[in-house]
């Protein structure tokens, strides 16, 4: 079978998977089942924990059984999930449905860049990475702007309901994994199979590889604003007092324009140095973050929106830095130290940003999150830059 179908492939898988119907709803539907929002905080951190202690694992074993097996199981992990959740009341229940739900994801995450990567080199195209990585990216963001809008409109009936339809889409990406073609380079050059090799990965991406190591901290800190931003845009909504039906269409426009300036982030990375569109993406999501804290309704939606188009244009370029120095071998388990260190960070803030939001304000918490994202987004740029000038 063609290695290049995997690209259309990863295209719907990536579609489905983002297709997240609960996303606008999902923390008034934990409160409306008795939880406070430090608790909901407290599942993400949970779900978050698990995608951590599984990221470098499950980037391994796409490493040395397959990217392809990976994915399926990953898939698998995440309609149970979502099943689970979508049958649960109470606290202790949701937490089971966050940990599977976080090991699938786990499977998921750095095996599907890396078998996007490793398709397009097969096909000797790997130059086109950052543009079908941006598509992949922009097509996601689309697929959850849809499903926002879905989400909302449904959300009006029943909160569950967005829950139900969620495991049903879920259950849709399964085959398309069973589809996807190994590709050859990564059939025939392995990781050995053994502890050691998961450590010398790790050592590798955050000691020894100066640039990468900084490069990973970078994209971290960017990924933790995002991942946060993401999960307070809800309260946000709430807090200025835009009405339920309306959350979708928010969602679904944040959504949207992440995906336009995804699918064109290959276009700004060619007008930008590298060392100065690092400092561009550093400054902007942290001062977009910073003045939320600060700000009226309008300006707030204003900078929401700013901090997302960032997004979309660093998360493809940042792959694209990232794997442009991993060697094939072990590219999935290098993505896979990224995400570990988003998720480790998330899993020790978010409750704490909770907390600060429940106790005294959501624009503390924004403020905190303002602040640390600066002081280590910029710190990493001027690492890199350094690094670059030696």
């Amino acid at each position: 079978m063609n290695i290049y179908s995997n690209i259309w492939k990863l295209y719907v898988i990536k579609g489905l998977k983002w297709f997240m119907i609960v996303m606008p709803i999902v923390v008034l539907f934990f409160q409306e089942n008795g939880l406070s929002l430090q608790e909901v905080m407290i599942l993400q951190g949970i779900y978050s924990f698990m995608v951590a202690a599984m990221e470098i694992p499950s980037g391994y074993l796409a490493d040395v059984f397959g990217r392809k097996n990976t994915l399926m199981l990953g898939a698998i992990f995440c309609f149970f999930g979502f099943l689970i959740i979508s049958l649960s009341f109470s606290f202790w229940y949701f937490i089971i449905g966050e940990i599977i739900l976080g090991i699938g994801s786990s499977f998921i995450s750095g095996a599907d860049s890396a078998i996007l990567y490793d398709s397009l080199a097969e096909s000797k195209k790997e130059n086109e990475y950052t543009k079908v990585e941006g598509v992949a990216y922009g097509i996601g963001n689309f697929s959850e702007a849809i499903a926002g809008i879905c989400g909302g409109l449904l959300a009006e009936i029943s909160l569950r309901l967005p829950w139900e339809v969620q495991v049903v889409v879920a259950g849709l990406i399964i085959p398309f994994t069973f589809l996807l073609v190994e590709p050859k380079e990564h059939q025939q050059n392995k990781l050995p199979k053994s502890f050691k090799a998961i450590w010398q990965v790790v050592k590798f991406s955050l000691v020894e590889n100066k640039l990468l190591k900084w490069l990973i901290i970078l994209s971290s800190s960017i990924g933790f604003a995002t991942l946060s931003l993401a999960w307070f845009a809800q309260p946000y909504f709430k807090s200025i007092d835009m009405p339920i039906k309306y959350f979708g269409f928010a969602w679904a426009f944040l959504n949207l324009t992440t995906g336009f300036s995804s699918i064109n982030a290959y276009r700004l990375q060619g007008l930008f140095s590298k060392n100065s569109f690092l400092i561009f993406i550093s400054l902007g999501i942290s001062i977009s973050i910073f003045l939320l804290s600060k700000s009226s309704a309008i300006l707030g939606l204003i900078l929401i929106t700013t901090a997302y188009i960032i997004r979309g244009l660093a998360t493809p370029v940042m792959r694209t830095y990232i794997n442009d120095i991993t060697p094939s071998n072990m590219r999935a388990t290098v993505l896979s130290v990224r995400s570990f260190c988003i998720r480790v960070t998330f899993a020790i803030m978010a409750p704490l940003m909770g907390w600060i939001a429940d106790i005294y304000t959501l624009e503390q918490s924004f403020l905190l999150l303002g602040v640390i994202v600066g002081i280590t987004s910029l710190l990493a740029s001027l690492k890199l830059k350094a690094l670059s000038n030696d």
